[in-house]
């Protein structure tokens, strides 16, 4: 039990971690489209 729950714990720290990358990625990107929308700098 003490295994599972130890590879449990290994494996999702990947998935939230390319979760929370893939949230940053879409707002970023979002951001860059409406900055090239309104043809404003990003920054």
């Amino acid at each position: 039990m003490q295994t599972f729950i130890l590879g449990s714990y290994v494996l999702i720290w990947p998935l939230v971690s390319l979760a929370i990358l893939a949230v940053i990625g879409v707002a970023t990107w979002k951001d860059i489209q409406k900055a090239r929308r309104e043809k404003t700098e990003l920054v």
